[in-house]
């Protein structure tokens, strides 16, 4: 049935596959996103780019006995090469967070890997879905999208900032409070991806009975999940798996909508005027062309709107920390 949607949405498509490419591949959200994505039945080639030990993780994701074919791309020379005729391309590059750093902290660094990498794109795909995950998010998809301005390539219905952690932090959380089945709860997580500028809505949960105890520990829960990953693993590390599997999970949900899937929603961090901030992440309908309609995020409690109403002027700064980046360069 699959092959057969496919077929008659998009013909090529159906006989090729889609082709993958993840920048940042040696890394620690890159390795286990990079065998995730090998095992997608969807992928029939991955290309894995970094600037170092690509050869060595494209060799063991090669082993895995699934249909994508794997190939290895080291240093910024073969990044073009890595890149060209990719349908996708997802981006965990850059630095990860390390104890007492915040996401800002991390700006100088991964600002200039996010701009030299969407650089690249600009030139090799510049019609290809763009998953950025590196941090800041609420900073690196703005530097992404003035980059690809300045090229004259900018869409915005195929540049995502990937949130789907804080989504997969919610099911589980809220899942376990209410002793709900987490395969089938879904909590929408709106605004952006850093502290608390992320927003789980929720009072909009079907058949959830939280207290008001219960809203303020799972709301900073969500928030700060990546606090809680790093302090439990002594500061060597932050959340490199979960955040793989996040990132897996929204990359197979935008293949599965570029293949013909109808009425693909997840909650992604894009350009809309839903409110006065740029970037924002809501619900989004993906489709074959990317972000086919951005939805409302529904009525908020008063909770909710204070939230939202606190971390507006903090997206917008972070937006405009990003596109300044990139015109002062």
């Amino acid at each position: 049935m699959f092959t057969r949607a496919i077929r008659r949405t998009v013909s090529t498509q159906s006989q090729r596959g889609f082709k993958v490419a993840v920048l940042g591949a040696s890394g620690g959200i890159g390795q286990p996103l990079s065998l995730l994505l090998k095992l997608d039945p969807r992928v029939t080639e991955l290309n894995l780019f970094d600037v170092v030990r690509t050869h060595g993780v494209a060799a063991d994701v090669s082993h895995c006995n699934s249909k994508a074919k794997v190939s290895g791309f080291v240093g910024m020379e073969e990044a073009g090469k890595a890149l060209d005729g990719a349908n996708v391309v997802v981006i965990p590059a850059g630095v990860p967070r390390k104890p007492g750093m915040t996401r800002d902290d991390l700006f100088n660094t991964n600002a200039s890997i996010v701009k030299g990498l969407a650089e690249a794109c600009a030139t090799a795909c510049p019609n290809a879905m763009f998953l950025v995950i590196s941090n800041p998010v609420n900073s690196t998809v703005p530097i992404f999208a003035e980059t690809l301005k300045k090229k004259g390539v900018y869409n915005p219905r195929r540049l995502f900032g990937v949130t789907t952690l804080d989504v997969v932090r919610a099911n589980t959380f809220v899942s376990e409070n209410q002793k709900f089945d987490v395969n089938n709860t879904k909590v929408t997580v709106i605004g952006g991806h850093a502290g608390t500028t992320i927003l789980p809505l929720l009072s909009q949960v079907p058949g959830a009975k939280f207290t008001d105890a219960d809203i303020d520990a799972l709301t900073h829960r969500i928030q700060f999940g990546g606090d809680e990953v790093v302090k439990a693993k002594d500061g060597s590390g932050s959340a490199t798996l979960s955040m793989a599997y996040a990132g897996q999970v929204f990359t197979s949900r935008l293949l599965a909508a570029m293949g013909g899937e109808k009425n693909v929603v997840e909650c992604t961090f894009v350009e809309n005027n839903l409110t006065a901030a740029p970037f924002f992440s809501t619900p989004v309908r993906l489709g074959p062309n990317g972000v086919e309609e951005v939805l409302p995020f529904g009525k908020l409690s008063a909770f909710e709107q204070k939230g939202l109403d606190a971390m507006l002027p903090d997206l917008i700064a972070q937006a405009k920390k990003g596109v300044d980046f990139v015109k002062n360069a």
